[in-house]
């Protein structure tokens, strides 16, 4: 499906009321991963589309959805996240309901940002929002904004603005990690290798403007 809108997609985790409303506010084409479609209309929002294996959406939910917007895919090779985001072209994707509940889930959710480059997603959660950092990135923040970074594979960089530096650390899954810095201010990073940046949630506009998607 192609978009000129940002997108948000609501998986079958944990999401509240105001997780949907600001991720609609910004991103308002709303999709649901296959039993996210229930989370929604629990929520009052009736999906745009509903993509996935179709196989956890009530019957209830699926009648209320115009067949032509139950997007089918009947390959089990993939989780239902990544099925949306290899399936959507827009601007971006704004992701809810993948996080709590259940951590394979949120640990699965995670792994699909890592491997769909486009559309750039960032995840909302009850207390963060979480990206795949670029090669190079400049985030306008306030001193004392905790930045975690957590590597998922090998990674390097450098950093500004950062209380505890980064430079000339190596980064690893099973080893070093960078949970709980702090911004001084500003914060610039250039990096090697696959990182994810954890923000607070009230930083979401900072990230979409570091990103480059405040006008998207």
């Amino acid at each position: 499906m192609t978009s000129k809108q940002a997108v948000t997609v609501i998986g079958g985790g944990a999401v509240s009321a105001d997780d949907l409303e600001l991720a609609r506010s910004v991103a308002p084409l709303l999709v649901a991963a296959d039993g996210g479609a229930d989370r929604a209309i629990q929520l009052g929002h009736r999906p745009d589309w509903v993509i996935g294996d179709l196989d956890s959406i009530s019957a209830r939910s699926r009648q209320s959805i115009p067949p032509e917007r139950l997007w089918h895919v009947a390959e089990q090779d993939s989780t239902d996240f990544t099925k949306c985001l290899t399936r959507i072209d827009a601007p971006f994707v704004l992701a809810v309901g993948f996080a709590g509940l259940r951590l394979d889930h949120t640990l699965a959710a995670l792994t699909a940002m890592a491997n769909v480059s486009q559309p750039v997603t960032i995840m909302i959660t009850s207390d963060d929002i979480v990206f795949v950092a670029p090669p190079r990135i400049h985030m306008a923040l306030a001193a004392g904004t905790r930045v975690s970074l957590y590597p998922l594979g090998p990674s390097r960089g450098r950093s500004s603005g950062l209380e505890w530096p980064i430079d000339g650390i190596e980064f690893t899954p099973d080893g070093r990690v960078g949970t709980s810095n702090r911004a001084t201010g500003p914060v610039s990073l250039e990096l090697e290798g696959k990182m994810l940046i954890m923000l607070p949630r009230e930083q979401l506009g900072d990230a979409l403007s570091a990103l480059g998607l405040d006008d998207a």
